[in-house]
């Protein structure tokens, strides 16, 4: 079951899934082919969110869909659009990823800085199940492009090589796939200043380890990087314990170990290593903590200025459906799974 989502992208606002209402800095502008052009907006002042919505299964499924799309490229100067959001039917289980017709329009996308792929509803896809595939040609064929957001995980491939404007890189995902996160790890991604990676659980095509993104957390390859998130996962104490003396760390303004299984241990890991006190915000909503190491991470860290967020508290179930007492982490969940 889908517990929580973040409803605009960049922000830490809990909420259910549902399509992002602002990226970019822009707000979310659903494009109908039966607008009048006139009537549209001006192509830079929104992000555009392309979906053709529930197409038929039949013969003209492919029609309709390649319609909709010459419509959008004859009705919006293009040139001066800066956002796009695709979401059905490019990532439903019977679409076609947006990659040739996307590609085929980068000389006249000149000023697209942002891209969100996989903006999908819980009643549309379950988020594991959201198809990303290969991001390479994307990211060589925009080389201006300043934010990437992926919603799903499953075949994921991120290019070593990186990009060489990037600034935010954010994906959400209930099972994101170790050797992706392992390969956004080790890409070179110079200017990337914002890092969120939803890590998963192993059942949902996750399994993340320390070890995997052992070169992000030295800081290599990502010399600008300020905000870390390494979050919805099963392993965040181990998290928090290797970044309690992680080089990136000092870098950081804001660090998020929320949406997963936080609990006293790795909390105090974090207040037992190297000191937090130059963040500006440390996000541990959604968590297991008990309250009077709430009251520890504030008392120490709040009146140095660093805001806590410790929001959501999860109590520890620690019994199967059978009322066995399961222990360790069997009674605790992520936010997002399925």
């Amino acid at each position: 079951m889908n517990r929580c989502r973040v409803r605009s992208v960049g922000s830490h606002a809990l909420s259910y899934v549902c399509h992002v209402e602002q990226f970019h800095g822009l707000p979310t502008y659903t494009y109908s082919p039966y607008v009048d052009p006139a009537n549209l907006p001006d192509p830079s002042s929104v992000a555009w969110r392309l979906e053709c919505g529930e197409l038929p299964r039949e013969a003209d499924h492919g029609a309709r869909v390649e319609a909709y799309c010459e419509r959008f490229t004859e009705s919006v100067e293009l040139e001066k659009v800066r956002a796009l959001v695709f979401g059905q039917p490019w990532y439903d289980a019977d679409g076609g990823l947006p990659d040739d017709w996307l590609l085929g329009l980068s000389a006249r996308l000149t000023g697209l800085e942002g891209l969100f792929l996989g903006d999908l509803e819980d009643e549309q896809a379950m988020i594991s199940t959201i198809w990303l595939g290969t991001v390479a040609p994307v990211l060589e064929a925009f080389p201006g492009l300043r934010e990437l957001a992926l919603r799903g995980g499953e075949g994921l491939e991120f290019p070593e090589s990186g990009h060489a404007q990037l600034r935010s890189l954010r994906v959400e995902s209930g099972g994101l796939p170790a050797e992706a996160a392992a390969q956004i790890a080790a890409a070179d991604l110079p200017a990337l200043r914002s890092l969120d990676l939803w890590l998963g659980d192993d059942d949902y095509g996750g399994g993340t380890t320390v070890e995997d993104i052992a070169p992000l957390l030295t800081g290599e390859n990502k010399p600008a990087l300020r905000h870390l998130g390494l979050q919805n996962s099963p392993i965040q104490d181990e998290l928090a314990a290797a970044l309690a003396s992680a080089p990136v760390v000092p870098r950081l303004t804001s660090l998020s170990l929320a949406l997963g299984t936080l609990t006293d241990e790795g909390a105090q890991s974090l207040l037992q290593g190297q000191p937090l006190t130059h963040l500006r915000r440390l996000d541990l909503s959604h968590h297991f903590l008990s309250h009077a190491m709430m009251l520890r991470l504030w008392t120490e860290l709040e009146p140095k200025g660093v805001r806590v967020d410790l929001t959501a508290r999860q109590e520890d179930d620690d019994r199967d459906p059978d009322g066995e007492e399961t222990h360790g982490r069997h009674g605790r969940y992520i936010a997002v799974g399925e």
